[in-house]
């Protein structure tokens, strides 16, 4: 059993910054897929971006390509979600996940076996 834990979200004014952080209990989780996900209300979940830095692959939805960065921090077990020019359209609950087998396409969320809890993360116009 993996458990996630987020947090670091919050408010935020619009062209701000926020970084969200992602605590796996999995020792080996930099073997695995890691994701970002976020759920605006009314929306289904919808990919951010995932990373598998065994293999140095880092993938990013076309909506935060060049704004967000996912990097990991082994020693800490700990993934983040660098969010750059925020915009309020970002703004929704952010779940990190990961995925220990590789079945299905990695930008669904069905793919994904664990899930954080969430962390809301709203920016303001």
């Amino acid at each position: 059993q993996v458990h996630l834990v987020e947090s670091g979200g919050g408010l935020v004014q619009t062209g701000g910054s926020l970084t969200l952080s992602c605590v796996a209990s999995a020792r080996t989780f930099s073997s695995y897929n890691m994701g970002w996900f976020r759920q605006a209300p009314g929306k289904e979940r919808e990919f951010v971006g995932a990373g598998r830095w065994s293999v140095g692959w880092t993938d990013y939805a076309d909506s935060v390509k060049g704004r967000f960065t996912i990097s990991r921090d082994n020693p800490k077990n700990t993934v983040y979600l660098q969010m750059t020019s925020l915009k309020p359209k970002d703004t929704a609950v952010y779940y990190c996940a990961l995925r220990t087998a590789v079945v299905g396409h990695v930008r669904l969320p069905e793919s994904y076996e664990y899930w954080g809890q969430g962390v809301q993360v709203t920016v303001s116009s």
